[in-house]
């Protein structure tokens, strides 16, 4: 495969001539990864979900988002781009990996994602449940060095252990502040709510380099003042996105394994993102995606409009670095 600079972008299969229901179901009708030259943007599953606490299913999430996707059209207004015909934006299939040992699984998503940012340099991946954000912190930190972690979700996944494991869907972001993968100044949550163990967890979260922004804090001061705290905070740093489905309430997103109330809409949330725009965002994950406990495709809806959103700041970030 040749690596041409100059080649035309491909873009997703012309609803116009192919029906959305039909072929082969890559994330927004995309070409697969094989079958271009080249690739500015990747778009990857990783069907994993053994590092679950609760309910299981998060390892189909890939393919519910990617049908979910068949609807996504090649122009955002919201951003004014055509993330397709700027980039290259490609679909690289799954990640398989060990689902009956966390450590060896945590450490082929590492492999594959290193071999993948080779030909690919931006990628956004599909969960898998959220044991998978440490192999992805892991290797996009040897590119970039510790990155700030926009991390949104209902639960502050930075507790220390389930059942004696380090490392399960509750654990990566302490993990992964141990292992000095973030920085400790500048990353943050966004939309927590809901019980915790006890008050020492918001202690040891701070400690390990967090910022707190509830999905309270969100209703009382509005998503404008939340914004303008969540870039503060980001400042100029590389930034590194990760979103637990269950950010959203349930209501809007209830095909997830762990789901709490009060959570954001998901106008909130592609507002949030979308905010991200001028910001050197690095790289990025959706998870907790479960389709056994999904209707109508809300969740996977959803969840592809995330990634649509995350893969237009990426694709236009990959044009501007021309």
């Amino acid at each position: 495969m040749t690596d041409d600079r100059t080649h035309e972008p491909v873009g997703p299969v012309d609803a116009s001539i192919v029906p959305r229901y039909a072929g082969i179901a890559t994330f927004a009708r995309l070409p697969r990864i094989e079958d271009v030259p080249r690739a500015d943007v990747a778009v990857v599953g990783i069907p994993f979900d053994t590092g679950v606490s609760f309910r299981p299913g998060a390892r189909f999430g890939p393919s519910h988002v990617r049908e979910a996707s068949r609807l996504l059209r090649p122009y955002n207004p919201a951003q004014d781009v055509s993330p397709f015909a700027v980039a290259q934006v490609v679909d690289a299939g799954d990640i398989p990996v060990n689902p009956f040992a966390i450590d060896e699984a945590v450490g082929e998503v590492e492999r594959a994602v290193d071999a993948l940012a080779a030909r690919a340099p931006r990628i956004v991946t599909i969960g898998g449940d959220h044991t998978i954000a440490l192999p992805l912190l892991r290797s996009v930190a040897k590119r970039h060095g510790p990155v700030a972690v926009l991390h949104f979700d209902a639960h502050l996944d930075t507790w220390d252990t389930y059942f004696g494991a380090p490392i399960t869907h509750g654990t990566p972001f302490r993990r992964a502040s141990e292992e000095g993968l973030i920085d400790l100044t500048a990353s943050c949550h966004v939309g927590t709510r809901g019980p915790l163990y006890s008050k020492q967890d918001l202690v040891d979260d701070e400690r390990l380099g967090f910022q707190v922004l509830t999905s309270e804090r969100v209703e009382e001061e509005g998503v404008a003042a939340v914004i303008e705290r969540m870039r503060a905070r980001l400042g100029e740093r590389p930034v590194y996105v990760s979103i637990d489905i269950d950010v959203l309430d349930p209501a809007h997103a209830p095909g997830t394994g762990t789901p709490e109330a009060g959570g954001l809409t998901s106008r909130e949330l592609l507002r949030m993102l979308r905010a991200l725009s001028d910001l050197h965002v690095v790289g990025a994950d959706v998870v907790e995606v479960a389709p056994a406990y999904d209707h109508a495709q809300v969740t996977g809806i959803a969840a592809s409009h995330v990634v649509y959103e995350l893969v237009t700041l990426l694709a236009a970030q990959a044009a501007a670095d021309r």
